[in-house]
């Protein structure tokens, strides 16, 4: 096998670049369809998209590939990642295929798998699919050629399964929400979710024309949800990214609210409620004042792997069911098998509801440590791991920090760079500290 394609999330990259060219798009969807009917002999795919318009392209590219290996296509248009997850549990198919690239600009794009059980493949799927593309090509004959269609209301479904991971009881009339859908996949569903829930909704981020994806607004620009919210008066602004797998919430006062809280206000919610919380499964990422408030309420906190995907797979074999990350991704697995950013949000204002208080008063006692993270770009062929000056700065700064910090250095899973992060809690120090670790990191 020459390469691994697949990152933490899928396949992803620059579009008109490898691998996010039409003819890789047509020779994976003919190793995935191929690695399919090892154990279907008329397997059926869902494939939905975002608002990207290098999803045409690559959307065509797929789907003659799947059909050229004998898979049926269900053709949904733009829906939210989770969207896709649910429909292909919810309709029996054998694979969901999501095109895109999440957080990341409109010139990207990408492509990520979901099981028949609506739930992202292991390694060893992705290493199955990775040999097959090393293969010759097997045209199927032209009597076994897969067909494709569109799937009616794919969105209307969704939004009900959305509204039905809430208590039928639950309303958010008198509310004034903002909600802030990046001009992605979810512009023409979040909207209606609140709205049919009863709230009062204002819409941002919800004219995609291709090219705006993620632009100034959604979960990483979250600013223009902050001043939308002071603008209309709003009592919270929800803000998903690209995808709509991913969830940021700013109140009244324009507080933002990163993933670490809303998981912990997640935990808090459920123990309220008398519901036994076993344990939570964060990220190497995770702030550790949120380790430390579960902690006193008696509840276990284990990192994972960076990775949504990580998450999951530590919360199914420990038998949990809350995770996520501080970049928003959340884990309700009694109400999702994947994240979803419109179901966390639902859960939160559920949450705010019953305790009849705002969100910042569940959090209360919970001040989260100061966090730096620095992307460092490394010198071509060179590896991180036998840099001993980087060596030599982690060791100063871990014991210049102490008790009061800790250092993070990993490789990103979806670009070419180098995450240092260094938590604190005095901001400044963190802060010099960062510094000083990318500067070592960058002189390789």
């Amino acid at each position: 096998m020459s390469r691994n394609h697949f990152g933490t999330d899928g396949i992803r990259g620059t579009v008109g670049r490898a691998p996010i060219t039409p003819d890789f798009m047509l020779r994976l969807g003919h190793a995935v369809g191929r690695v399919l009917r090892r154990s279907s002999a008329r397997p059926t795919v869902l494939v939905g998209k975002d608002t990207r318009i290098s999803g045409y392209m690559i959307e065509s590219a797929l789907e003659a590939g799947f059909a050229s290996a004998g898979v049926d296509v269900l053709l949904s248009g733009p829906l939210p990642t989770p969207g896709v997850a649910y429909l292909t549990r919810a309709l029996r198919l054998d694979l969901g295929v999501v095109i895109s690239a999440s957080h990341n600009p409109f010139a990207d794009n990408g492509v990520k798998f979901f099981s028949a059980a609506g739930e992202k493949l292991p390694d060893e799927w992705e290493r199955d699919v990775e040999a097959v593309l090393e293969e010759p090509a097997q045209w199927v004959d032209s009597a076994g050629l897969g067909k494709a269609r569109r799937l009616a209301d794919a969105s209307g479904r969704y939004i009900e399964f959305c509204k039905s991971t809430v208590p039928h009881n639950l309303s958010l009339r008198g509310l004034k929400i903002v909600v802030d859908a990046a001009h992605g996949a979810a512009y023409h569903v979040a909207p209606d979710v609140f709205h049919e829930l009863g709230a009062t909704v204002v819409k941002i981020g919800c004219e995609p024309d291709g090219l705006n994806i993620n632009a100034g607004v959604g979960a990483t620009a979250p600013k223009a949800l902050v001043a939308a919210v002071a603008q209309h008066r709003a009592d919270y602004g929800i803000a998903l990214d690209g995808d709509a797998d991913r969830l940021l919430i700013v109140d009244a006062e324009g507080r933002l609210y990163n993933g670490d809280e809303l998981l912990y206000v997640l935990a808090h919610d459920r123990l309220a409620q008398g519901r036994p919380v076993p344990g939570v499964v964060g990220t190497l990422m995770t702030n550790i004042a949120i380790e430390q408030a579960l902690q006193r309420r008696g509840v276990q906190m284990v990192r994972a792997k960076v990775g949504d995907r990580y998450v999951l797979e530590e919360l199914v074999a420990r038998g949990w069911q809350l995770g996520g990350e501080g970049s928003g991704h959340l884990l309700a697995l009694d109400r999702h098998t994947t994240g979803d950013g419109i179901v966390s949000a639902l859960q939160v204002l559920q949450a705010v509801r019953r305790a009849g208080q705002p969100l910042a008063a569940l959090l209360e006692g919970v001040q989260l440590f100061p966090q730096t993270l620095l992307n460092v770009r490394l010198p071509d062929g060179s590896d991180w791991t036998r840099n001993t000056a980087l060596q030599d700065a982690r060791e100063t700064v871990e014991r210049e920090l102490g008790d009061g910090g800790r250092v993070l250095i990993r490789a990103s899973g979806t670009e070419p760079v180098l995450r240092v992060m260094v938590e604190a809690r005095d901001g400044e120090l963190g802060r010099r500290c960062a510094e000083r670790l990318a500067a070592a990191a960058a002189r390789g």
